[in-house]
């Protein structure tokens, strides 16, 4: 093939439920020269031989997502590098449109897929609304990038879980290149089984480590984390009041998410506070 091969890298872990979604999708892509990488983290369900049986790269890894995808990336043969979860569907033209973008300028050092969020509970509907917001802000990342570039860098910051994708594209940013194109088709990611309970416990958890992302990337950090510029972005568009029943539960969610995020940063800070001090005594 004449294409350029692209690596997907696919972190999982007891995946079984969405995974074969995940990865008909990528093999229903129009754009056909792909390698599929996936780094398991040791599953107890049929995860790894669903991946067998779409040809897929298969690694063991005992470990958080971030070092899932640097592992992966350091596997992976491509030109480039596409990070997706196990939970996500890519429409049919994804690949194809990176592709083509990104070899349209040796600049491009990354670029942002759109994201939908799907699903019947009213918490999805309220996400996938959210969502919309984005375009165009500092709350989006790219997730597919020039490999080369993924390994002059070193990936992902392994020790941050908050904001975790976003400090790869920063770092390629900060070597000149252009990490904001974006492309048209979305990747869905499906939620059906979402929990609002359990999505505030994630953010608490990230929270620990939102003192590491924001003392590495503060200009960034400033606003991604800064509540009234989240708010600032619904209220100024007047399609945010277009649908008033999602819009007030999307002011609800992003108050309980700053709420965990603040209680895991706290935490998070005591935590490493203590760890030094026994570390020095």
């Amino acid at each position: 093939m004449n294409e350029p091969l692209v690596s997907v890298v696919i972190p999982t872990y007891n995946s079984e439920k969405t995974l074969a979604k995940c990865l008909e999708s990528i093999k229903n892509q129009t754009y056909k020269n792909i390698e599929i990488i996936v780094v398991d983290n040791f599953s107890t369900d049929r995860t790894r031989n669903i991946s067998s049986n779409y040809g897929c790269k298969v690694f063991l890894l005992k470990s958080e997502r971030t070092m899932a995808k640097n592992f992966g990336a350091r596997k992976a043969k491509g030109k480039y590098v596409c990070f997706i979860d196990s939970d996500m569907e890519l429409s049919e033209k994804v690949i194809e449109e990176c592709v083509s973008l990104i070899e349209l300028n040796e600049k491009i050092g990354g670029i942002i897929v759109p994201e939908r969020s799907v699903g019947k509970s009213f918490w999805v509907k309220v996400r996938d609304f959210e969502r919309s917001f984005y375009a165009g802000t500092e709350i989006e990342s790219a997730r597919f990038f020039r490999k080369e570039l993924v390994d002059e860098v070193n990936g992902f910051d392994e020790d941050v879980t908050f904001f975790e994708e976003s400090t790869l594209p920063q770092k390629i940013e900060k070597l000149g290149y252009d990490v904001r194109k974006r492309i048209v088709s979305p990747i869905f990611h499906i939620e059906d089984d979402f929990s609002i309970w359990k999505w505030l416990r994630k953010k608490y958890y990230y929270g620990k480590t939102f003192h590491r992302y924001k003392e590495r990337y503060e200009r960034t950090a400033s606003r991604q984390t800064n509540i009234f510029y989240r708010l600032r972005i619904f209220l100024k568009n007047k399609r945010f009041y277009s649908q008033p029943l999602l819009a007030f539960g999307v002011i609800i969610i992003k108050l309980l998410e700053w709420f965990s995020v603040e209680l895991g940063f706290l935490v998070g800070v005591m935590e490493e506070y203590a760890r030094n001090k026994k570390l020095y005594k």
